[in-house]
């Protein structure tokens, strides 16, 4: 008999991507995620058969993974307005200002653009980027 109480687990969150290794590499380097066994890129001269269809990245301490579906053609969102909506992002939270700061720098590095900047709100420090396909997500102070 199945519990009535009982939920479902939230295994993964799936970005749509027309190119699923970059945008794999961009999250796995800011989050410090690894590849699901078998999904690591191939060795220099292979193809690369799983980047062009669907990745997996983990957390090393549990919870749930981000997942990379290859699309033939995505719309970038054009947030914060709605000609193309976002539909879904990702909200990522640090301890402090400083961090922030720190994490901006990475976040740019790694090619993610800044949307929008409100980090000197006194209750909610936060800015928001756009991944390589364009995705936005936060990151805040929380």
């Amino acid at each position: 008999m199945v519990d009535q109480e009982s939920v479902p687990k939230l295994c993964s969150v799936v970005l749509d991507c027309t190119d699923a290794r970059a945008l794999a590499e961009f999250y796995r380097q800011l989050l410090g995620f690894v590849y699901r066994p078998g999904d690591e890129p191939p060795a220099a001269g292979e193809a690369d058969e799983r980047g062009s269809d669907w990745l997996v990245l983990r957390s090393p301490g549990g919870g749930p993974q981000i997942a990379f579906q290859q699309v033939e053609d995505l719309p970038e969102a054009t947030w914060p307005t709605n000609t193309v909506p976002q539909q879904l992002h990702l909200d990522l939270t640090v301890e402090s200002v400083e961090e922030l700061l720190v994490q901006h720098e990475r976040v740019l590095r790694l090619g993610g653009r800044l949307l929008y900047d409100r980090i000197d709100d006194p209750d909610e420090p936060l800015r928001v980027y756009a991944d390589l396909a364009g995705h936005p997500f936060c990151v805040f102070v929380g």
